[in-house]
C-alpha cells in the first residue's frame, strides 16, 4: 500500500498532472514549471516517455502530431548531430533517472503497451484493494485526490459500502446511525470525480490514436458508427461536443476511461442553418400578411372575414409555439464499448446498474395475455446482467386469465430465454421472431441453430394453445366466480373490491432456465382496489409498482412499457445507461426516452400511425434544449427524480443573450453563497454514503448530520408524512444508488410489499401530487414530465439504430380517434389545472423555449374550434357567391405567394434534416385536420364539463389485438362513434358547396369563373386533407355502411334544398321597368 500511496502520489506533482501513457506524475523542471513534452498542445508526457518517444518512437506528440522538438538535458538523436542547443545538464529535471536498463524496459513496455491497444499493463500508478476497504489514511480522512476513483475487485462484492466516513451519518433500514448500510448490489456512482483509472486507459487509447491519425489525414473526427462530422461543424474537442451542457477539465478529456459514454451530434450547418432562415422569414412574411389581413376588411362579408382572421391569429400563434421548440435539434452517440470498459468488464462482476421494469396491463380481453407474454418475454431476456433486472407485471383488473398465462409464460421462458442468448436472435419476443419474413439463417454458424430453431417454434406454438386456451375458459366467467387450483377462490374475484396480491414467480431462489442458469425476476402484482377510494387508473397503479419495486429490489432505475410494447433492441437499456451512468451527465437527468415504433401498420400509414414528424422533429428538437417530453412509454427514469427531489445544482456557465433566452431564472448571491458553502462543506466527503440523508429532504440541504435522536425522530416523521407510513420504503429513498438490505427476509419484504400498495397508503401524502406519476390528468406522462423539467432535470432523447422498443397502434380509424380524444382530454385537463404550464413553475428551472413546447401541449385541442371554423368557411362562401378575401392588387399577391412558398420550405427543409419522408410529413398534415375537427373537439366539450360541471368520462383502453385475419383487416373495419359526425359534414358541405358553386359559375357566365376560383382553391384544401377519412368511411373494396349513406343523402338534401331556396337555377334578368317606361322606354 505504501507503494500505490508513492504512486498517487507521483501522480498528483505537477499540478496534478499524470502522463497520459504510464500512469506516472509528469514531474516539474529545476524552475519548478511543469514539465511540457509538447509546445503546441500541452499534451501531458512525463520525462521518461518522452525520451522514449524520441529515441524509439514516432518522435512526435500523440495528440497533435507536432515533432518533439529537443529540451534541456535530452541526448542527441539521430539528425540533431548538427544542431545548436543550449541543452544543460540533465540533472535540472526533476524525474526519474531513465539510465537503468530495467527502466528503459518498462517504459518501452509502457508505450508499446499504449500503442498495441494491450490491456494487460496498467498497474501503475493504480491503488490496490485487498479487502474492500480504502487503505489509506490520508483517503480515509477525506482527501480524496480529484478526478480519482479506486477499481472495484472481487472481493468488494459483498454487500457493503467501503469507506463510509462516520462523520456522515445516513438513515439505515434498522435505524442505526453511523453504520455501513449492507446492499446486495454493487455500489454505482455516477459522481465524476469517481471514474477509473489505470489499465483501463491502455485497452481504450487506440480508438482515439486512431481518431487523431484519421483527423490529421481526413480533417474529419470518426464516429463509432463509421460515419464522420466535419470539425467545422461546431464541434469541441475531442469527442465533446462544444454545446455539452455540463463542465469537464481538460484532464478528463485526456483519459478515455473518463471520456463520456456519449456525446452530441450537432445538425450540419448546411442543413440547419437554411432552415432557421426559412423559419425567421416565415415569421416575417406572417407578420406582413396578417397585417394586411387586418387593415382589409370585406365589407360585405364581414363577419366571414372577422372569423377568417381571428382564426389566422389563432393559427399563428400555434405555429410559434409549434416551431420555435424545434430551433436547437440534435442527434446523440452512445459509446457501447466505453460503458463495457467502465462497468462490465468480461470477467469480473458486472456494475452495472440494477434496472426494476414495469409492465402494465389493465383488460385481458383487449390486452390479450399472448401479446403481454410477449412483452414479458423480451424483457427476461435482454442483454443485461441478470441480477440486475426485475420485472414487474401491474394487473389493475385483478383477472386470474393474467395471473395464470404469466404463470405459463415464466415456464415458457426457462426455455426460451438459453435459446435466445445462445444464438444473439432478434428481437427476443417470439411472436415477432417467428414472423419474420426474412432470412434467419443469415450470420448464423452453429450447426445446431436450425434444429434447436425448429425445436423452439414448436415450444412456442404449444405455449400459445396453452395460452388461447385460457382465453378461451375465460370467456364465460362461472356464477360462483373463478376457483384456484387448490381450490381456493381467486381473490379478485371482485375487481372493484379486492385485496393486493403479489406472486413472484421468477427470482434468484429458483428461477433458473434449463440451462441452470439464473432468470431475472418476475413479479406479479395487483394493487388493493376497495369502494370509496380514488385509485387514478393508470398513475395510481405505476406509482403502486414503485412502492412494491423499493421495497422488494430497489433498482436504481426503472423502465416503463405498455403490455404490448416488447423490447426490440436486446441492449436497449445499455443504450440509456450511456447517458444515465455518465459520470458527468447522468447526475441531472431524469429520464432517458425512446422513440415509438410500431409493427402491424399499413403500409401507407393512412391514419399517421406512425407518429413520425412528432418522433423524429418534435422530440429532436426539445432534446437539444431541456429534453423530449415523457410520452408514456419505452421511458428508463431515474428514480432519484421520481421521489420529488431536485437535480444537483450545477455551476453556472456565463453565456449570451441567447443562453439566458433559453436558461432558466438567475440566482441570487444569496443561493450562490449558499451553493458555495454546500459544495465546501461536501468536499471530502465520501460518495458512497447517499446523497439523500433525512435533514435533506426536510430542510432540502445538502449534508447536514443529526444533532441528536430527536431531530432524527422528526425528520423521519417529515420522511413518512411525504412517502407514506412505511419504515423500509422511507429506507429505501435514502438509498441512492438502489439496493435492499440483506438482513431482510423475502417474508418481511413481502408483507411490506403489500402494505405499500393498498389503497389507503397514499393518503395525507405526497404520492401524485409531487411524487411519482402525478394525478389530475388521464395523460399522467405528460404532467409528470413536465414536474421534472420544473424542478431542473433534463431528459435525453435516445435514438438507436435498431429500434429499442415496438409496439402495436390502432389501425382502425374509429380506434385511432378515441386514442387521440383521450390524449388530447388529457391536454385539456391539464390547461385548466394548477399544473398548466402557462403559469405553473415560474421559480423553477424550466428553460424558456421548453415551456413553450408544454404550453403547446396543452393548447393544441383549442385549435379545434379555429379549425372547424376554417373548414366551414369554404362551404359557406360558395353557397352564399362572398369570399374571406378582397380584391387583391399585384403588390399584395406577393406576400399570399410568400407565405405559401415559406410553409412549403418550412416543410422541406425540416424533412431534409430530420430524415422524415414526404409521405409521412403529408399523412400527419392530413390527421391533423381529420383529428382537429373530430377528437380534439370532443376533448375540448367533455375537458370543459369535466372542470365545470364535474361530469367525469371514462376512460377507454385501446385495444390491442392482433391482426389475425391478416391483410389489415382491421383497417377497412367500420365501428360507428359520434366522432365520425363533425368530420362527415364537414366533407358533405364541402363537396356540396363545390358542386354549387360550378353549377352557378355554368349559370352566370364567364365573368364569374375568376372570383370562383380561389373559393374552390380554398374548399379542396379541406376535402384534400379529408380524403383518408373519405376512404375510411367507404370501407373495403368501396363497400359503404348504410349509416353512412343514410347520413349523406340527409345532409345532401338538406343542404341542396336551402341552396336552392336561397339562390335558385335561374338565370336573374335585369331590365327597364315595362309599366313605368312603355315599350318603347
Amino acid at each position: 500500500m505504501e507503494g500505490d500511496a508513492e504512486a498517487v502520489k507521483s501522480g498528483r506533482h505537477g499540478g496534478g498532472q499524470v502522463c497520459q501513457i504510464c500512469g506516472d506524475g509528469v514531474g516539474t523542471t529545476a524552475e519548478g514549471d511543469v514539465f511540457a513534452a509538447c509546445d503546441v498542445c500541452g499534451f501531458p508526457v512525463c520525462r521518461p516517455c518522452y525520451e522514449y518517444e524520441r529515441k524509439d518512437g514516432t518522435q512526435a506528440c500523440p495528440q497533435c502530431k507536432t515533432k518533439y522538438k529537443r529540451h534541456k538535458g535530452s541526448p542527441l538523436i539521430r539528425g540533431e548531430e548538427g544542431e545548436d542547443t543550449d541543452a544543460d545538464d540533465a540533472s535540472d529535471f526533476n524525474y526519474p533517472a531513465s539510465g537503468n536498463d530495467d527502466q528503459k524496459q518498462k517504459i518501452a513496455d509502457r508505450m508499446r503497451s499504449w500503442r498495441m491497444n494491450a490491456g494487460g499493463g496498467g498497474d501503475v500508478g493504480r491503488p490496490k484493494y485487498d479487502s474492500g476497504e480504502i487503505g489509506l489514511t490520508k483517503y480515509d480522512s477525506g482527501e480524496m485526490p480529484r478526478g480519482y476513483i479506486p477499481s472495484v475487485t472481487n472481493s468488494q462484492i459483498s454487500g457493503e459500502i467501503p469507506g463510509a466516513s462516520p462523520d456522515h451519518h445516513m438513515m439505515s433500514p434498522t435505524g442505526n446511525i453511523g453504520k455501513r448500510v449492507p446492499f446486495p448490489y454493487v455500489n454505482h456512482s455516477p459522481n465524476p470525480s469517481r471514474e477509473f483509472s489505470g489499465s483501463i486507459g491502455n485497452v481504450a487509447w487506440k480508438e482515439r490514436v486512431d481518431g487523431w491519425k484519421m483527423k490529421q489525414d481526413k480533417g474529419a473526427i470518426p464516429m463509432t458508427n463509421g460515419t464522420s462530422i466535419a470539425p467545422s461543424e461546431g464541434r469541441g474537442v475531442g469527442d465533446i461536443d462544444a454545446s455539452t451542457d455540463y463542465n469537464m477539465d481538460d484532464a478528463l478529456l485526456n483519459d478515455e476511461t473518463r471520456q463520456p459514454l456519449s456525446r452530441k451530434v450537432p445538425l450540419p450547418s448546411s442543413r440547419i442553418n437554411p432552415y432557421r432562415m426559412v423559419i425567421v422569414l416565415r415569421l416575417i412574411v406572417l407578420s406582413i400578411f396578417l397585417h394586411y389581413r387586418i387593415t382589409n376588411p370585406v365589407r360585405n362579408a364581414y363577419p366571414l372575414w372577422l372569423l377568417s382572421v381571428i382564426c389566422e391569429i389563432w393559427f399563428a400563434l400555434s405555429w410559434i409555439l409549434d416551431q420555435f421548440p424545434k430551433w436547437f435539434p440534435i442527434n446523440r452517440e452512445t459509446y457501447l464499448d466505453r460503458l463495457a470498459l467502465r462497468y462490465d468488464r468480461e470477467g469480473e462482476p458486472s456494475q452495472l446498474a440494477a434496472v426494476d421494469i414495469f409492465v402494465s396491463t389493465v383488460d385481458p380481453m383487449k390486452e390479450p395475455p399472448l401479446v403481454t407474454a410477449n412483452t414479458v418475454l423480451s424483457i427476461l431476456a435482454v442483454d443485461y446482467p441478470v441480477d440486475k433486472v426485475s420485472c414487474y407485471v401491474s394487473d389493475d383488473g385483478s383477472a386470474m386469465l393474467t395471473f395464470d398465462a404469466l404463470a405459463e409464460t415464466s415456464e415458457f421462458a426457462r426455455k426460451w430465454v438459453p435459446f435466445v442468448k445462445k444464438y444473439n436472435i432478434e428481437p427476443r419476443a417470439p411472436e415477432w421472431y417467428f414472423s419474420q419474413k426474412i432470412d434467419y439463417l443469415k450470420d448464423k454458424v452453429h450447426p445446431s441453430f436450425v434444429k434447436d430453431r425448429r425445436a423452439m417454434k414448436r415450444e412456442y406454438e404449444e405455449f400459445k394453445i396453452r395460452v388461447n386456451g385460457l382465453v378461451a375458459k375465460a370467456q364465460k366467467v362461472p356464477e360462483e366466480g373463478w376457483i384456484m387450483q387448490d381450490g381456493t377462490p381467486w381473490p379478485g374475484n371482485n375487481t372493484r373490491d379486492h385485496p393486493g396480491m403479489i406472486q413472484v414467480f421468477l427470482g434468484h431462489s429458483g428461477g433458473l432456465d434449463t440451462e441452470g442458469n439464473e432468470l431475472p425476476r418476475l413479479v406479479y402484482v395487483s394493487r388493493e382496489k376497495r369502494p370509496g377510494f380514488q385509485h387514478h387508473k393508470k398513475a395510481g397503479a405505476m406509482n403502486a409498482l414503485v412502492r412494491v419495486s423499493a421495497v422488494l429490489t430497489n433498482g436504481q432505475y426503472m423502465l416503463n412499457l405498455d403490455c404490448d410494447h416488447y423490447i426490440n433492441n436486446s441492449k436497449a437499456l445499455r443504450e440509456a445507461m450511456c447517458f444515465l451512468m455518465d459520470p458527468n451527465l447522468g447526475r441531472s437527468v431524469c429520464y432517458v426516452q425512446f422513440p415509438q415504433r410500431f409493427d402491424g401498420i399499413d403500409r401507407n400509414d393512412r391514419y399517421a400511425n406512425r407518429n413520425t414528424v412528432f418522433f423524429d422533429i418534435n422530440l429532436r428538437g426539445l432534446d437539444g434544449i431541456q429534453g423530449p417530453v415523457y410520452v408514456g412509454t419505452g421511458c428508463v427514469f431515474n428514480r432519484t427524480a421520481l421521489y420529488g427531489y431536485e437535480p444537483p445544482v450545477k455551476q453556472k456557465k456565463k453565456g449570451g443573450f441567447l443562453s439566458s433566452l433559453c436558461g432558466g431564472r438567475k440566482k441570487t448571491s444569496k443561493s450562490k453563497k449558499t451553493s458555495s458553502d454546500k459544495k465546501k462543506s461536501n468536499k471530502h466527503v465520501d460518495s458512497s454514503v447517499p446523497v439523500f440523508n433525512l435533514e435533506d429532504i426536510e430542510e432540502g440541504v445538502e449534508g447536514a448530520g443529526f444533532d441528536d435522536e430527536k431531530s432524527l425522530l422528526m425528520s423521519q416523521m417529515s420522511l413518512e408524512k411525504r412517502f407514506g407510513q412505511s419504515a423500509a420504503f422511507v429506507a429505501s429513498t435514502l438509498m441512492e444508488y438502489g439496493g435492499v438490505p440483506q438482513s431482510a427476509t423475502p417474508e418481511s419484504l413481502l408483507k411490506e410489499a403489500i402494505h405499500v400498495i393498498s389503497c389507503g397508503y397514499e393518503d395525507k401524502s405526497e404520492w401524485g401530487s409531487e411524487i411519482g406519476w402525478i394525478y389530475g390528468s388521464v395523460t399522467e406522462d405528460i404532467l409528470t414530465g413536465f414536474k421534472m423539467h420544473a424542478r431542473g432535470w433534463r431528459s435525453i432523447y435516445c435514438m438507436p439504430k435498431r429500434p429499442a422498443f415496438k409496439g402495436s397502434a390502432p389501425i382502425n380509424l374509429s380506434d385511432r380517434l378515441n386514442q387521440v380524444l383521450r390524449w388530447a382530454l388529457g391536454s385539456v385537463e391539464i390547461l385548466f389545472s394548477r399544473h398548466c404550464p402557462i403559469w405553473y413553475g415560474y421559480g423553477g428551472r424550466l428553460k424558456f423555449l421548453e415551456r413553450f413546447a408544454y404550453i403547446n401541449t396543452t393548447i393544441y385541442p383549442l385549435t379545434s374550434i379555429p379549425l372547424l371554423v376554417y373548414c366551414v368557411l369554404p362551404a359557406i362562401c360558395l353557397l352564399t357567391g362572398k369570399f374571406i378575401i378582397p380584391e387583391i392588387s399585384n403588390f399584395a399577391s406577393i406576400w399570399f405567394i410568400s407565405l405559401f412558398i415559406s410553409i412549403f420550405a418550412t416543410g422541406i427543409l425540416e424533412m431534409r434534416w430530420s430524415g422524415v419522408g414526404i409521405d409521412e410529413w403529408w399523412r400527419n398534415e392530413q390527421f391533423w385536420v381529420i383529428g382537429g375537427i373530430s377528437a380534439h373537439l370532443f376533448a375540448v366539450f367533455q375537458g370543459l364539463l369535466k372542470v365545470l360541471a364535474g361530469i367525469d368520462t371514462n376512460f377507454t383502453v385501446t385495444s390491442k389485438a392482433n391482426d389475425e385475419e391478416g391483410d389489415f383487416a382491421e383497417l377497412y373495419m367500420f365501428k360507428w362513434t359520434t366522432l365520425l359526425i363533425p368530420p362527415t359534414t364537414i366533407l358533405i358541405i364541402n363537396l356540396v358547396g363545390v358542386v354549387a358553386g360550378i353549377s352557378y359559375a355554368i349559370n352566370s357566365g364567364y365573368q364569374s369563373w375568376g372570383p370562383l376560383f380561389g373559393k374552390l382553391f380554398f374548399a379542396f384544401w379541406v376535402i384534400v386533407h379529408l380524403y383518408p377519412f373519405l376512404k375510411g368511411l367507404m370501407g373495403r373494396q368501396n363497400r359503404t355502411p348504410t349509416i353512412v349513406v343514410v347520413w349523406a343523402i340527409l345532409l345532401a338534401s338538406i343542404f341542396s334544398l336551402l341552396w336552392v331556396r336561397v339562390d335558385p337555377f335561374t338565370t336573374r334578368v335585369t331590365g327597364p321597368d315595362t309599366q313605368t317606361c312603355g315599350i318603347n322606354c
